[in-house]
């Protein structure tokens, strides 16, 4: 195996830091992605309130074994807010004194058409700018979950805006683009930095045409995609995004990462 298992925050919200980092430890999973933290999305707060300086929490995390892989905004490309840009300013702050390589943030849009795609790459430059301008050193990943749900789309969007590292969500591709995971990946892997996994059944649910079921439980294709990623030498994270913070009906996180290696699925 060349690549990484991680797991977002997103399916511990609750959590306060140091029980996330012992919910991946226990699992042997040695990479999270932060977007909730001690009930909260507003993770800059929660990290001034509990460790007051970015010099505290990177003496706090220099030790322990799991790693933070990013940090998760909500800024979209293509009709993104001056609110998400703040937050993702305030982000990257934290995330560059902490040595965090990446900040995740949105395609948005609809169509990923010409004009869209002109958005993107207006909003990366703006980004681009600003990082240059307070000399960061981490960087942006654009999630493929609005606009980017097919590798053709994302092809377009990979080449208007050439070394943007992209966040692959296969679910996405393969349950709302109809893909099968590993032609998508056979199109994208050479943009593609970390990739978020899930399962569904085609059911309705109150916030989707499917349901997230816990893994195994539902179709996607993880071994073939797994089996390709190995091929390919790919070395970035592989990434449960287990979305309880949005979908109160599943399952515990814990639960899902025991189903996942009990049945050898992650």
């Amino acid at each position: 195996m060349t690549w990484t298992r991680c797991f977002s925050s997103l399916g511990c919200p609750d959590l306060p830091l140091d029980d996330i980092f012992a919910l991946a430890a226990r699992h042997g999973v040695s990479a999270v992605e932060l977007r909730s933290v001690g009930g909260t999305e507003d993770v800059p707060a929660h990290f001034t309130a509990e460790y007051e300086t970015p010099a505290v929490l990177a003496g706090r995390l220099k030790n322990t074994p799991v790693r933070i892989a990013a940090l998760n905004a909500s800024l979209r490309l293509i009709g993104g807010t001056a609110a998400e840009r703040e937050q993702l300013t305030a982000l990257a702050a934290w995330a560059d004194a902490l040595g965090i390589p990446r900040l995740r943030v949105f395609d948005g849009g609809k169509l990923a058409n010409a004009a869209e795609l002109a958005e993107a790459v207006a909003t990366l430059r703006w980004w681009q700018g600003l990082r240059l301008e307070r000399g960061w050193q981490t960087d942006l990943m654009v999630e493929t979950h609005d606009s980017l749900i097919t590798a053709e789309a994302i092809g377009r969007f990979v080449a208007a805006a050439p070394g943007t590292a992209v966040l692959w969500d296969a679910h996405h591709t393969w349950r709302k683009g109809g893909e099968d995971p590993v032609v998508t990946w056979r199109a994208i892997h050479a943009a593609v930095v970390h990739i978020h996994v899930k399962d569904s059944l085609g059911l309705p649910s109150a916030r989707h045409p499917f349901t997230y079921v816990l893994p195994g439980d539902g179709g996607f294709p993880i071994a073939p995609l797994l089996a390709a990623l190995t091929a390919d030498n790919f070395a970035g994270r592989v990434s449960l995004e287990w979305e309880k913070r949005w979908h109160p009906y599943l399952p515990s996180l814990d639960e899902a990462l025991r189903s996942a290696a009990q049945r050898r699925w992650w």
